[in-house]
């Protein structure tokens, strides 16, 4: 008797324990779920403010949207592994309710609470308890034990500060503060993370559910296997390349393990890789497409708000770091089809490299001659059109949409997803892209929006969203018209409706997690605001680290591994950045190292994405696991280990900012691009013991060296020349004067923190122009005076340069380094490709005799 076939909304509800009940209650969270969805849609589109109905305040918003989260969870989630999967009790649909009102709450007496800030009634102080005691256990249900263990522990933290021992005693919050500080106020729960839930994230998880819908998952999948499934170890590289174009807009690594898993894993299998080897490579794929642009698993968005970055300028410097982990990871499924001896299926003889080369080129010319021709063409149809803009481009993309349809009318449709069909050959590439195009149009409405438009992450993903609805709708009955040949039926525009109908729910199904997990994450940062315990945990990380810089960043790291055990990837990055991204900061300058913010968040953000891998408690490990049918620790170390690279990299742009693409210049740019692709690729073979054969352990410990050189060569230049000269303090004017404009001087600079504790600092001071030092120290808003041989801080004008960077009364400047010619440290490079060539002579000397020994069976 063969197995029930699941669908993917339903694998991904085994997997985390979901109910999918029958009946009335059925029909009740499904319209609950399109109601949430519709609500979304609404409040993120202009139609508000055009029929003056319906226009609420960010506090109203996230109180709907909480109350949503809520009451679907508990209809959704059963309270234990024994309780009913196929019905809801009476308790949860009471407890649902409750929970729901208590979050409307504030929506309902918004004027009231906003007329007596911080003077509780006893309604307010009950709704207030059982709003977070049953957040807790919606959390609980949704997402595990861990993100609500750790929430009540930083609440009682918040309650107990005085009995603490003394390194991390506070004076201790109220109950009556506890419960309006994260209940009622915007500080806690209805905080800057729900706000970011409601406004952002929701819109691109209903456009990746409403894309998904409309077939552009399976459309992703086919073309990658088309284009790659020819090359050795050929599904897997093309379940790197599905799981990362469906993770640039998915909001979960899990949900994209089981969308893409579902039909990769399988294949992997089939082709030779071991079950866990499959499923490793579909974990470290999916998780890597959190870190990928533009949703960045919805950190993108939040980023904007704790850091005050336009999103563009957080999208340019994410960009080059995650694609070159994605690079490299097909490196390393290359490596391991090498190991495992694997062949290309059907017998596809490769084009010579020449040919392969030249196709290769012209793919990417015609890509980015693409992108240049929406960019630039729309850029110019803007001043043309004037006030018709946004008619002429809905014309244009109506022509586009028709057109591309008509194409994809003329190849045949794509075959149903089978992962147990024969992989004796491979679709044709042409048929596949010709077949799919129109999907895209949704993708460059977005990108249009965000990149040239400059709207609003939410209202862009909104035009993107009602490009997809209208796709939905009009794409089944249009292709059926436009089908010549009769022999495939697309349905009509019912089919259509349905489909709308679907995607909106897979939005609003995938959503309860995060909604929960965005409120719940709004405990801690309320806690974290209230008590302090970001300085104490500054303190207890110095302490640990004696100062150490390098063993301060592993610390972080393994904290933001330890805090993100078990949390979804948004309320992942809220608890890692609010405790963690504070104290790299501040211990950074301590130690004499000048850290740009957006570094820090990134820095955080990529360990707290490397829980989702690692064991024991990796959950993207144990989905993956679930459709290779492999051991879920097994596959999480294989999947750790592949994901070393990505682990790796934020060490590196801490200390070179040059891969964040901060202050460089184009083609500097390109060629940090070329050479950090390189290191990443000489990285990912000296760490899987293989490059041209199998290495020796000398070879990968030389590989790992020439990877490093490549990445930090000013690690080796300024050991062989330093880059700044010492001055005595009492010469900062005369030094000021003397060095060119535009460059920077670096202070260490000794006074007091905000508790009045004595600190030492450093900072860079920028040199602005003027004819001589003291008037660029006045332009800078710092009057220095001397006294007994010290300089110390006279005044900081208000609001000027230097109270932003930090400078204050009194301060005392301990040294001045002053920048020299320095030598370019792109020199390293050079002895760092010598050594690379002498591996590969040690190497091609062997190739012979390792090329007659048997490849590795697929469970080694």
């Amino acid at each position: 008797m063969s197995e029930k076939k699941l669908s993917v909304e339903e694998l991904i509800a085994q997997d985390v324990g979901a109910r999918t009940p029958g009946g009335i209650m059925a029909k009740v969270s499904a319209g609950l779920a399109l109601s949430w969805s519709l609500f979304q849609l609404w409040i993120a589109s202009p139609l508000p403010f055009m029929v003056g109905f319906g226009v609420f305040n960010s506090t109203e918003t996230r109180a709907i949207h909480l109350a949503f989260a809520l009451l679907l969870a508990f209809l959704v989630f059963p309270a234990f592994k024994s309780s009913p999967r196929n019905r809801v009790p009476i308790i949860d649909i009471a407890i649902g309710l409750i929970a729901a009102a208590s979050s409307a709450y504030l929506f309902i007496f918004y004027q009231d609470l906003s007329q007596r800030p911080g003077s509780l009634t006893t309604a307010d102080l009950t709704t207030a308890c059982v709003g977070i005691v049953l957040l807790l256990e919606a959390t609980r249900r949704a997402l595990g034990p861990p993100l609500a263990i750790i929430a009540l522990v930083f609440l009682a933290y918040s309650l107990a500060g005085p009995y603490m021992p003394s390194l991390l005693a506070h004076r201790g919050v109220t109950f009556h503060a506890l419960a309006n500080h994260q209940w009622i106020t915007t500080e806690g729960v209805f905080g800057i993370a729900l706000g970011v839930s409601t406004s952002f994230v929701f819109l691109f998880v209903l456009f990746g559910a409403l894309l998904e819908r409309a077939g552009a998952g399976h459309y992703f999948i086919q073309l990658a296997f088309s284009m790659l499934g020819h090359l050795r170890g050929g599904p897997a590289k093309a379940a790197v390349v599905a799981s990362g174009l469906t993770g640039m807009i998915s909001g979960s690594s899990i949900a994209n393990v089981v969308t893409t898993g579902t039909f990769t894993i399988p294949m992997m299998k089939r082709t030779g890789f071991s079950a866990e080897k499959a499923g490793a490579i579909e974990v470290a794929s999916s998780v890597n497409g959190q870190i990928m642009p533009p949703v960045m698993g919805a950190a993108a968005f939040l980023m904007v708000e704790y850091i005050g970055m336009p999103y563009v300028e957080i999208i340019k410097h994410a960009f080059l770091p995650a694609a070159i982990s994605y690079i490299a990871l097909l490196y390393i499924v290359h490596l391991e089809s090498l190991k495992l001896g694997l062949q290309p299926i059907g017998g596809y003889q490769p084009k010579p490299w020449l040919r392969r080369l030249t196709g290769f080129a012209f793919g990417a010319a015609l890509v980015s001659g693409l992108s240049l021709a929406v960019y630039y063409g729309l850029g110019w149809l803007k001043p043309v059109l004037g006030d018709y803009v946004l008619e002429g481009v809905g014309v244009l993309l109506a022509i586009a949409y028709l057109g591309l349809l008509k194409i994809a009318a003329s190849v045949a449709p794509l075959p149903p997803e089978d992962p147990n069909a024969p992989l004796d050959s491979l679709p044709q590439t042409r048929a596949v892209l010709l077949s799919g195009l129109h999907f895209l149009l949704p993708v460059v409405v977005l990108v249009w929006c965000l990149m040239v438009e400059r709207l609003s992450p939410g209202l862009s993903a909104f035009w993107g969203s009602m490009m997809l609805v209208f796709i939905l709708l009009t794409q089944r009955p249009l292709l059926s018209w436009m089908r010549t040949d009769g022999q495939h039926d697309h349905g009509n525009f019912v089919d259509g409706l349905i489909d709308l109908r679907e995607g909106l729910l897979a939005g609003a199904r995938n959503m309860i997690g995060i909604g929960i997990a965005t409120a719940a994450a709004g405990l801690i940062v309320g806690a974290v605001s209230q008590t302090g315990v970001g300085l104490v945990l500054a303190d207890l990380v110095e302490l640990l680290s004696m100062g150490n810089l390098l063993l301060m960043l592993i610390l972080i790291a393994v904290f933001s591994l330890v805090l993100g055990m078990g949390l979804p990837t948004t309320a992942n990055y809220i608890v890692v950045s609010s405790l963690l991204a504070p104290v790299v900061v501040t211990l950074g300058q301590q130690n004499g190292l000048i850290v740009p913010l957006i570094a820090v968040h990134l820095f955080v953000f990529y360990f707290g994405i490397m829980a989702d891998v690692t064991p024991p408690v990796g959950l993207a490990s144990f989905a993956a696991a679930a459709v290779s049918k492999g051991d879920p620790i097994k596959t999480g170390i294989t999947a750790f280990y592949y994901s070393l690279r990505t682990a790796a990299l934020p060490f590196l742009f801490i200390f070179n900012t040059d891969l964040l693409l901060i202050d460089v210049s184009f083609w500097h740019g390109v060629l940090i691009f070329i050479i950090s692709t390189a290191a990443m690729l000489i990285f990912a073979a000296g760490t899987q013991g293989f490059f041209l054969v199998r290495s020796r352990w000398y070879e990968g410990l030389l590989l790992l060296l020439v990877a490093f050189t490549l990445f930090r060569p000013g690690f080796w230049i300024d050991m062989l020349h330093d880059p700044y000269r010492d001055i005595a303090p009492a010469q900062l004017v005369q030094v000021m004067g003397d060095v060119d404009a535009e460059s920077q001087l670096r202070l260490r600079v000794k006074g007091i923190d905000a508790i009045g504790e004595p600190q030492e600092f450093s900072m860079l001071l920028p040199v602005p122009s003027g004819d001589t030092g003291a008037e660029r120290l006045q332009k800078l808003g710092l009057m220095l005076y001397e006294e007994d041989g010290k300089v110390l801080v006279d005044s900081v004008a208000f609001n000027s340069p230097a109270a932003d960077l930090g400078f204050d009364f009194d301060q005392e400047i301990l040294l001045v380094r002053a920048p020299t010619e320095r030598w370019l440290k792109e020199l390293m490079w050079i002895p760092g490709f010598l050594i690379l060539a002498l591996v590969v002579w040690l190497q091609r000397r062997r190739r012979p005799a390792e090329d007659s020994k048997p490849p590795l069976t697929a469970t080694t």
